[in-house]
């Protein structure tokens, strides 16, 4: 590849939401479109391994997450679009990463410090419900991108971590066979950050205040309408910056349209209102997006050869590198 890689992956742990929309596929989608990279998505469902463990489920929710990224735009002729499943050589050079990778550098990786903080926090043994899929998370996630010799990773604020780990790792590897591999970038979209979900809280499947991306209107507008609000009456001034509403109307709205709406809420305007204005823009941009959603969900067919023409093309790229990395090895 003569362009800059930039890579980006999506665990299939739960339906698709807002939160994932504005937070990550958004800002994704927006990147495929420059000319001047080489833009490669992949549906993480060997990282979603670990939390969903039933074969139905785990079927369905990877073919919500392909069906959703098609459904917003993604051309799978310009850009690299694939399962991650389908590409071998990510978990062979897993292993040999593996080989290279210090046990305390895994000891410090944030998911597995805060199971074990809980786990004595409960007063249980210290590894409880630690897999080592779990321990050795960062080193697949380094596969994932080193492989592809990355050279931007878009990620939440949360996920900063596992870029630098890939860095280590990339360096490890590095200065005991030479120079091979790149050391990634991530790319932090710090206006969209932290997307509030139901409650107030980050939008997270985890916290169970998730906005469903593809529900129907009338669901849609029923989720809006339990937004946690204030007990602020309507003719009395809000304040538009610390709102969790205004949050999200604005990836939804047009500037003209916020621009109004923050003059509303100086002058007095009543929740109710508000989130009729929220549910209004977000329903107008994700219409055509939900038929589309629902028409790929239809024809799983459809779907399978998209990401089988995917796969290839990934794989393609994979062999050849994984080839380079273990000549250096020796193999």
């Amino acid at each position: 590849m003569n362009k800059p890689v930039i890579l980006t992956g999506i665990k299939p742990t739960g339906h698709p939401h807002l939160g994932n929309y504005i937070g990550a596929i958004k800002p994704a989608l927006e990147m495929a479109k420059s000319p001047i990279l080489q833009s490669m998505y992949f549906i993480a469902d060997y990282h979603a391994l670990n939390a969903i463990q039933d074969a139905n489920l785990f079927r369905q929710y990877t073919n919500e997450v392909a069906a959703t990224w098609l459904a917003l735009g993604l051309d799978p002729k310009r850009v690299v679009f694939y399962r991650q499943s389908d590409v071998p050589e990510i978990l062979e050079l897993h292993w040999i990463l593996s080989c290279l990778t210090p046990k305390g550098l895994m000891n410090r990786a944030h998911a597995y410090k805060s199971k074990v903080d809980k786990n004595k926090e409960e007063g249980i043994e210290i590894d409880s419900g630690v897999n080592m899929g779990l321990y050795t998370y960062p080193i697949l996630m380094a596969s994932d991108i080193l492989l592809f010799q990355s050279d931007l990773v878009p990620v939440g604020k949360d996920q900063m971590q596992h870029v630098e780990i890939a860095r280590d790792i990339a360096s490890y590897f590095n200065n005991t066979f030479g120079e091979t591999f790149k050391l990634p970038e991530y790319v932090i979209q710090e206006e969209t950050a932290v997307i509030p979900g139901l409650d107030g809280r980050k939008m997270s499947k985890s916290y169970n205040n998730t906005i469903p991306l593809f529900e129907t209107p009338e669901k849609l507008k029923k989720l809006i309408f339990k937004i946690k609000t204030d007990s602020t009456l309507p003719d009395e001034p809000k304040d538009p910056d610390t709102s969790i509403l205004i949050t999200l109307y604005k990836d939804f709205a047009t500037s003209e349209e916020v621009e109004q709406l923050q003059k509303q809420y100086l002058e007095g305007i009543g929740w109710g209102q508000v989130k009729q204005e929220v549910f209004e823009v977000i329903n107008r941009e994700l219409e055509k997006p939900r038929q589309k959603y629902q028409m790929y969900l239809d024809n799983p067919r459809i779907l399978q050869d998209i990401l089988n023409e995917g796969a290839h093309k990934a794989r393609t790229l994979a062999q050849k590198q994984l080839l380079q990395i273990k000549k250096m090895i020796g193999c």
